[in-house]
């Protein structure tokens, strides 16, 4: 029987564990303001299931107070860093290099996911924004970051148009980035976006690597 490591943090934590030895890859999952960790459980256990070996953590309480409303430059590094510190305690339980590390946000959880990777890029291989857009503009793309935009086209709580707008800034950028728009959803965290984002998880190869072939 394998015995993994306890988790070194104080955040409550939802944990969904392989039981693999060496976990790979190492997704957290960041739920949107007013929510809790249980509402990302069903994302969860689709990764799980999609990621024989991986290790999904659900936080509590790691997330932004909106998904589209203006946040101080000092609330943001606040909040940047106490998930940099989650994620880089993490890696370290289990081993896990910063490349096979992944987040995924819902709204105010994907804007924080996005303000890491502006802020540290690289901690994270992939950052997966369901519902969210970039709570401060990104000054430059992530170099070391790929970038998964999801999102329902009737979202009225971060509506499309600026979702498209900090997409076409990253291309301006050029960023290592994709984006999905739902037709028919609204600010909602569906089944059919947990799928599409499954999908870019195993078939999306970054873009880093084609470049240093």
């Amino acid at each position: 029987m394998t015995t993994l490591p306890t988790n070194p943090c104080a955040v409550e934590t939802i944990e969904l564990l392989s039981g693999a030895q060496s976990p790979r890859p190492l997704f957290v999952l960041l739920h949107d303001a007013g929510g809790t960790a249980l509402d990302l459980l069903e994302l969860g256990n689709r990764l799980g299931d999609a990621f024989a070996q991986a290790a999904v953590l659900i936080p509590e309480g790691l997330t932004l107070p909106s998904a589209n409303a203006p946040v101080s430059a000092e609330a943001l590094a606040q909040a940047v860093g106490a998930l940099a510190d989650f994620v880089r305690a993490q890696q370290q339980r289990f081993n896990v290099l910063q490349s096979d590390t992944a987040l995924l946000g819902f709204g105010a959880g994907a804007s924080l996911a996005l303000a890491l990777s502006d802020a540290h890029d690289g901690l994270a291989g992939r950052v997966l924004a369901f519902g969210g857009c970039y709570a401060a503009w990104p000054a430059r793309a992530p170099a070391l970051t790929t970038l998964h935009f999801l999102h329902g086209n009737q979202d009225t709580v971060v509506p499309v148009a600026r979702v498209r707008h900090d997409f076409a800034h990253l291309m301006e950028l050029g960023a290592d980035a994709t984006l999905d728009v739902a037709s028919t959803l609204a600010h909602e965290l569906h089944p059919a976006l947990m799928d599409q984002a499954i999908t870019r998880l195993q078939t999306c190869v970054p873009l880093r690597f084609w470049k240093a072939l």
